[in-house]
C-alpha cells in the first residue's frame, strides 16, 4: 500500500544525490517534494506539517552527521521522524494478572471486526493463550452468525447464549455470562466482538461504556479500514475521546490504501498500532512494527518480517536436507524440487514476499517485475511434476519425448512448458553441483527461469 508513496520519496532522494552538501535551498526543494508525496498518500496535514518542520530543523542544523552524503543524512533524518511519528517500539498487548484478561473489540460497522476477532484469537493461539470468543451485537442477528464462522474456522472456542431482546440490557447479560464462561473453561482471554454502526452515534457510545465499565478490559482495540483514509483516523479520535482506547488495529493494509491512515493515526490519537491485517486469511495478521513499516516505506524493505515468516512456515529439517542434496554430487531430484515449491508457497504469495524485499539497489529491478509476477507459474510447476510417475521424478533423463507428451496432457499444460522446466531444473543442478559457499549468490543471481 506504499508503493505510491515510496516512489516519490524516492525522487525526492534522488534530486540530492550529486549535490556536495546540504544547503538551505536544495533542502527546502527535497522538503517541498516530501510534503508534497505525503500529503497525496492521504497523510493529515497537520501531522506532515510537523513532520516537516522537524524535518527542516534536523537537516539544515547541527545534528546532521558529516560522514554521509546529503541524501543518507535526509534518508536518516526522515526515517528517524518517521520512527519517533508511529512510535520507537513494538506495542505490546496487555494481559491482566489474574485471567481472564478482556479486549474489547470497537469500530465501525464494515472495518472488519468480527474478521479481526477471529484473527487476533488466531494469533494467540499460537501464542499459547487460549482465547473465548463472544459477540454481543444482538442487534444483527447476521454478525453472530459471522463470528459462530469465524471461530469454527480458526478452532476457537466461542460463547454464544441466548437473546431475547436486542437492548443494552441483553448486552450487558452475555457480557457477563461469557466472562463466567471463561472463568469455568480455563480461557485466559476474552475477545468480545462489538456491536457497530455506519457512524458514531450516542446509543452506540453508550454501550460502549457499559461494557467498559462492566468488564474493566486490559484492551479496547479500535478497528479501522485504512482504506478509508483519513475517515478511519477521524473515527478512532473520536472513539478515543469517548473510551480510551489502547491501540488501533488497521485492516486492509494489503489493499490500494494510500498510506496516510497508519501515518496519521497514532500522532492524531496519541494510542499505538499494534496489529495490522494484511489479508483475508486467518493467519494475516501480524503486530505492528514501526521501524519495519518505516523501511517500507523507505524502499529498504522488510527483511526481519521476511525471516520471521520463513521461521514460521517452512519446514527446517526439510530445509537442511534439500542443502545437503543440491551440494552433494547426486543432486536433488524433481521431488525435491516440488518439495520446495510447496514450503515457498505457504509463506505466501511471489508478490508479497518481493515486496518484503528492499527496492533500491541490487533488489530494483526485482521490484520493477513485482506487478508482473505469474503466481500461478508455481501451480503449473507442481502439477507438471505431479503428473510424473515416481520413477522419472527421480531419475530426470528417463523422460523421452512420448514421456513429456504424456506429462504435459496430465499436467494440462504443454509440452514447451514441460521442456521448459527440465531444462531450468537441469540447469539448477548443475550450478548447485559445482558451488562453493563464495560464489552462490553470484551464480544464483545469474540464473534466469524465464515465467518463473
Amino acid at each position: 500500500m506504499f508503493e505510491n508513496l515510496t516512489d516519490k520519496l524516492q525522487r525526492a532522494f534522488k534530486n540530492l544525490r550529486g549535490q556536495g552538501k546540504l544547503t538551505e535551498e536544495n533542502i527546502a526543494e527535497a522538503l517541498r517534494e516530501i510534503r508534497l508525496a505525503l500529503l497525496e498518500a492521504d497523510v493529515n496535514f497537520k501531522v506532515v506539517k510537523e513532520l516537516i518542520e522537524h524535518i527542516q530543523a534536523k537537516a539544515v542544523g547541527q545534528e546532521v552527521m558529516t560522514a554521509l552524503s546529503p541524501a543518507e543524512q535526509v534518508i536518516k533524518i526522515v526515517r528517524d521522524e518517521l520512527v519517533e511519528l508511529l512510535g520507537h517500539d513494538t506495542a505490546k498487548v496487555k494481559f491482566a494478572s489474574q485471567p481472564p484478561s478482556v479486549i474489547l473489540m470497537a469500530g465501525l460497522q464494515g472495518s472488519g471486526k468480527t474478521t479481526t476477532s477471529g484473527k487476533l484469537a488466531h494469533w494467540l493461539k499460537k501464542g499459547g493463550h487460549r482465547p473465548l470468543l463472544v459477540s454481543v451485537d444482538v442487534y444483527r442477528p447476521a454478525a453472530r452468525e459471522q463470528l459462530k464462522i469465524v471461530a469454527k474456522q480458526v478452532g476457537g472456542n466461542l460463547y454464544e447464549g441466548q437473546v431475547e431482546a436486542a437492548n443494552t440490557a441483553t448486552v450487558e447479560r452475555l457480557a457477563k455470562e461469557a466472562r463466567r464462561e471463561a472463568v469455568v473453561t480455563g480461557s485466559d482471554v476474552l475477545i468480545v466482538d462489538t456491536a457497530g454502526r455506519l457512524h458514531i452515534d450516542e446509543q452506540l457510545m453508550d454501550e460502549m461504556q457499559s461494557l467498559k465499565k462492566l468488564l474493566n478490559p486490559q484492551e479496547i482495540l479500535f478497528v479501522a479500514d485504512a482504506m478509508t483514509g483519513q475517515d478511519a483516523v477521524k473515527s478512532a479520535d473520536e472513539f478515543h475521546k469517548k473510551l480510551t482506547l489502547t491501540g488501533v488495529v488497521l485492516t486492509k493494509m494489503d489493499g490500494d490504501a494510500r498510506g496516510g491512515a497508519a501515518l496519521s493515526i497514532r500522532s492524531v490519537t496519541g494510542q499505538p498500532i499494534k496489529f495490522i491485517g494484511i489479508g483475508e486469511k486467518y493467519d494475516a495478521l501480524e503486530p505492528f512494527h514501526p521501524d519495519r513499516i518505516v523501511g517500507r516505506i523507505l524502499g529498504m524493505g522488510d527483511i526481519l518480517s521476511l525471516i520471521e515468516k520463513a521461521e514460521q512456515t517452512l519446514d527446517r529439517k526439510k530445509a537442511e536436507e534439500f542443502t545437503q542434496k543440491a551440494l552433494a554430487g547426486d543432486g536433488f531430484s524433481l521431488e525435491d524440487f516440488r518439495d520446495q515449491l510447496r514450503q515457498v508457497k505457504k509463506m505466501g504469495s511471489i508478490q508479497s514476499i518481493m515486496k518484503m524485499l528492499p527496492s533500491v539497489g541490487p533488489f530494483a529491478g526485482m521490484q520493477k517485475a513485482v506487478d508482473h509476477v505469474d503466481e500461478g507459474q508455481i501451480a503449473r510447476v507442481e502439477a507438471i511434476i505431479n503428473s510424473m510417475t515416481p520413477h522419472e521424478r527421480e531419475h530426470h533423463d528417463v523422460i523421452n519425448g512420448s514421456r513429456r507428451k504424456r506429462i504435459a496432457r496430465g499436467s494440462g499444460t504443454t509440452v514447451q512448458e514441460v521442456n521448459q522446466l527440465l531444462r531450468q531444473y537441469a540447469q539448477m543442478r548443475k550450478m548447485f553441483k559445482g558451488m562453493g559457499k563464495a560464489s552462490f549468490g553470484r551464480k544464483l543471481a545469474g540464473m534466469k527461469f524465464p515465467g518463473m
